[in-house]
């Protein structure tokens, strides 16, 4: 019974790419759309790229409706999974934000957590170049190495995790978290 009304401005990652990460005109620029999908009458909004949570929680503010960022969900459950919770991203303008909301939500949860970051280096570049096949494998070391790291994995691209669902159970023995799915389910029981 749900009406979804997508906003999709593409240039808002190729910019936080080119600046390096969530730069001053490009939050203005998010918080621009958490504002306009308001007055359009939405009663939910979600946000759906984790390079852009801290202009989104900047937007959260200045509206009467409930605005979500996309990986919310995923952090408040890594952060119950144990202590170590290893971080994997394809970008570092994602791997930053996704990294600190995790230890955000532990500290709301008064959990000791130790984030273990990691970039999968050339994995992005490979994947909008067309190379699915390198982006993929790069990803699944990733996911390997970190899984005898950590306790939980946390993917900060929801694309990353169809590369999750090909390893073979014995390569990855620890929880494995992506975004998309969390977030519909969460938002599933909000409504």
């Amino acid at each position: 019974q749900v009406e979804a009304v997508h906003m999709v401005d593409e240039s808002l990652l190729k910019d936080i790419i080119r600046d390096n990460g969530l730069s001053k005109p490009t939050a203005r620029r998010v918080v621009g759309h958490i504002l306009s999908a308001a007055q359009a009458g939405t009663d939910f909004i979600l946000v759906t790229c984790s390079s852009i949570g801290p202009a989104t929680d900047l937007g959260r503010q200045l509206v009467e409706v409930p605005v979500l960022r996309v990986d919310e969900p995923m952090a408040e459950l890594a952060v119950t999974q144990g202590p170590r919770v290893g971080v994997i991203a394809t970008l570092a303008s994602t791997l930053t934000p996704t990294a600190d909301l995790i230890r955000a939500k532990a500290a709301a949860q008064a959990r000791d957590v130790r984030v273990l970051p990691r970039l999968c280096e050339g994995a992005f570049q490979a994947v909008i170049s067309g190379d699915t096949a390198t982006h993929d494998r790069i990803v699944a070391s990733g996911i390997q190495d970190m899984a005898r790291q950590s306790d939980v994995i946390v993917l900060a691209q929801a694309s990353m995790a169809r590369v999750a669902q090909t390893l073979p159970e014995a390569a990855v023995t620890v929880p494995i978290l992506a975004s998309p799915r969390l977030a519909i389910e969460h938002l599933a029981r909000v409504f």
